[in-house]
């Protein structure tokens, strides 16, 4: 089968490209088409070329309109009224309502979504009429319309009619490999971990103005292949550019590096919530002098410098600095005291270590398994022997969402690019709607308590002082430990022009080629 996959890859990569078609890779495959099922970069990135939401981001991050022309509050606080834009169509050519919008929330703020929190503030979702949809909050939510940026539209009655009226996460149905968006490209066809074609919508509302009539990803793990399918033209683009690589790129006739920030925080987080590890073993990770002590032994800077060779930067909390609501009084993070952590260890009675498995993905970050490796390194240091369990991302959110690590790897980058969206996903307790993403359990009665405080209040000092507790009790409890802000490393080749937002979600239809 291995075999079988690469010379499929390498009779790809043969195909020459011709002005029209655009050719692009990345390591990471989308796991679903389903725009509800998975709330992840490459998910949501690329959906983003088929699917619509009300709102959208644009290249500078900022919000404008989509399927929606206006929105304004309704009351004091009481929702958001979005008038839509008439006209639109859906790409099998139903035409676009208030009833989508309707069932498009029932879709996504299910218990089956994986988008859910979004909606945690939602009330109810009232069709006005055909073209007026008021959405209704519990509490005033000046970030709502940012929120929402990414929830995209599905047509009701193509769902329904095939069996996909709620989104299945870990499993298939038709929406898993099919797509009726109301975007400015078409699913042509859909062949998972090998090709996915899609052509434009000729129906499109917007302008369109790329010169795309062809686009073809194709899903390369490997990234001196894909490094080598750059150089030799046969693809326009890929990322990321593995930072070992970044100089010959750049040097090579008739390709270029584009460089960039992302918006996503890599962190280890831990089991909180469990008695025992994979092993059987009592969990040392439910003190927090053990989860003090990993943050010591991890030698960040030596990470930046050999594996990311200084295209990443620090980070002390669980987003960017610079992002809304970033803690300025919380912005040192843990030196690296080797001493100190087996102190902690020691005095939470661990001084000859513990061994345990450390889960990490080696297909959805920047060096991913490499900077796992030097981890588990760093730790034995220490006396904490760490087994890496490192796998493709498709096995990776199963495996955590089913409680099946001792400690994991994550990235994550905030939807709204504020402080408040990693609380709400990954350290509020874990329910129906908020805490989605908190696969270690951690639960604080008072981090709960501040965030509708951070979601609802107008002060601006008001709220960043809720910021400012919520992230003091992060670190002093070592919810997370935050490593570093990753980079963003595009390559392309010459006479093709790309949009790099800190999101790193690829726009189809920002592509210019000669």
């Amino acid at each position: 089968m291995k075999k079988t996959l690469l010379t499929t890859v390498a009779l790809l990569l043969a195909l020459p490209a011709t002005a029209e078609t655009f050719r692009w890779a990345s390591t990471t495959d989308p796991q679903t088409m389903d725009p509800h099922a998975v709330s992840s970069a490459p998910v949501l990135g690329f959906l983003n070329n088929v699917y619509e939401g009300l709102v959208r981001r644009g290249p500078d991050m900022s919000i404008e309109p989509s399927l929606a022309t206006a929105w304004e509050p309704i009351g004091e606080g009481e929702g958001w009224r979005f008038t839509l834009r008439e006209g639109v169509t859906f790409h099998d050519g139903a035409d676009f309502t208030a009833e989508d919008v309707v069932f498009s929330y029932e879709r996504a703020s299910s218990e089956e979504s994986d988008v859910s929190s979004w909606f945690a503030p939602v009330s109810e979702v009232v069709m006005v009429d055909d073209y007026t949809v008021d959405i209704m909050t519990s509490s005033p939510q000046p970030l709502f319309p940012d929120s929402i940026a990414n929830w995209m539209m599905m047509d009701a009655g193509w769902a329904e009619d095939n069996g996909a009226a709620r989104p299945s996460r870990d499993t298939e149905n038709f929406a898993t490999r099919n797509v009726n968006g109301t975007g400015p490209f078409v699913l042509a066809s859909r062949q998972p971990d090998l090709e996915t074609v899609l052509t434009p919508f000729e129906g499109w509302w917007g302008e369109a103005d790329h010169g795309i009539t062809e686009a073809i990803f194709t899903p390369i793990q490997n990234s001196a292949t894909a490094v080598a399918a750059l150089l030799s033209g046969e693809v326009d683009m890929i990322e990321p550019v593995p930072v070992q690589d970044a100089e010959r790129v750049d040097a090579n006739d008739g390709t270029r590096v584009i460089r960039g920030i992302e918006s996503r925080v890599i962190m280890l987080g831990f089991p909180h919530d469990r008695e025992t590890l994979r092993s059987g073993a009592p969990n040392p990770f439910t003190d927090p002098a053990v989860r003090q002590a990993v943050a010591h032994a991890v030698n960040v800077p030596a990470i930046l410098q050999t594996i990311m060779r200084g295209s990443a930067e620090p980070a002390s909390q669980l987003v960017a600095a610079g992002t809304s609501g970033y803690s300025e009084v919380h912005d040192a993070r843990p030196e690296y005291d080797p001493e100190l952590a087996r102190s902690l260890l020691a005095e939470a009675g661990y001084p000859d270590g513990f061994e345990f498995d450390l889960s990490c993905t080696n297909d959805r970050y920047l060096n991913d398994e490499s900077v796992c490796q030097a981890i588990v390194s760093m730790l034995a240091q220490v006396g904490m022997t760490a087994t890496l369990d490192a796998m493709p991302v498709s096995n990776y959110w199963p495996e955590l969402r089913a409680d099946n690590f001792d400690m994991f790897l994550l990235g994550w980058s905030p939807g709204t690019f504020d402080a408040e969206h990693p609380i709400r996903f990954l350290v509020h307790t874990a329910g129906d709607r908020l805490g989605t993403w908190n696969f270690g359990g951690y639960s604080s009665p008072r981090i709960d308590e501040l965030l509708p405080v951070m979601q609802s209040e107008l002060d601006p000092e008001a709220r960043q002082a809720a910021m400012d507790e919520a992230a003091g009790i992060i670190q002093e409890d070592v919810v997370y430990v935050p490593l570093y802000v990753q980079p963003l490393l595009w390559g392309v080749r010459d006479g093709v022009e790309v949009t790099q937002r800190p999101d790193n979600f690829f726009i189809l239809r920002w592509v210019r080629m000669d």
